[in-house]
């Protein structure tokens, strides 16, 4: 009886010593992770800081027109920006320096018009029904001249209609690359246009052949995998 009781004490101090060996490897564990999870965030703010410096400090030193290229899933588009609208000029670049633009899909496509991308939306497909909606949340002023018109290439701005829209602000991130300038000369001195085509023709001419669906959303993703500053 004697020996019994002995082996069921020594029993429950086993218990009672995994089960606080247990709890101080449990806190040990959660310890070593928010310590990495800190080290990581400061990481993380260290980059972020780093690239908000470089960002700053190529648009400080932007060229008078500088030259982009967008690298989309069905090649490269490469466009000139117009000094003499400079708020849009600064405000694609800095878009498309902060990398605003990465993974962003053409969700309007119409052949013998236009193609039309911007919308960060469209990163996720479960947002379809307000493809067209988006932005950073913010307008840019219109700069509309009439020396800059829907040329087959030409960049410009997409924005909201004239009765919601009397200033015809232009959208904070959208826009479309002409493929028909005949069909888009209606356009003319109502959108801004900043920037035009230099290379890349036939990229717009084929992303603007792919098939969509009734609301002029391509029925197989076409992506801008990057916009990135050549000169």
């Amino acid at each position: 009886m004697k020996r019994l009781l002995v082996m069921t004490l020594l029993a429950s101090a086993a218990l009672m010593f995994t089960s606080c060996g247990s709890r101080e490897s449990k806190r040990a564990a959660a310890e070593k992770a928010a310590a990495e999870a800190a080290q990581q965030a400061q990481l993380d703010s260290l980059a972020s800081a780093e690239k908000a410096a470089k960002v700053s400090d190529l648009l400080a030193n932007l060229a008078e027109e500088p030259v982009f290229d967008i690298i989309t899933t069905m090649g490269t588009i490469r466009v000139k920006l117009y000094a003499d609208t400079p708020k849009h000029k600064a405000n694609f670049a800095k878009l498309a320096l902060e990398g605003f633009y990465d993974g962003i899909l053409f969700h309007r496509i119409i052949f013998g018009f236009m193609i039309q991308t911007g919308d960060p939306l469209t990163k996720d497909m479960s947002n379809k029904s307000m493809f067209g909606t988006g932005g950073p949340g913010y307008n840019v002023p219109a700069e509309i001249l009439p020396n800059h018109r829907h040329v087959l290439g030409a960049l410009a701005a997409a924005r909201r209609g004239d009765a919601a829209n009397p200033l015809r602000e232009s959208s904070g991130s959208q826009f479309y690359i002409v493929q028909d300038p005949r069909a888009c000369a209606q356009l003319d001195g109502q959108y801004t246009v900043f920037g035009e085509t230099i290379d890349g023709f036939e990229v717009i001419e084929n992303i603007a052949r792919v098939d969509t669906d009734i609301r002029d959303c391509p029925l197989s993703p076409v992506k801008i995998v990057k916009i990135q500053l050549v000169k």
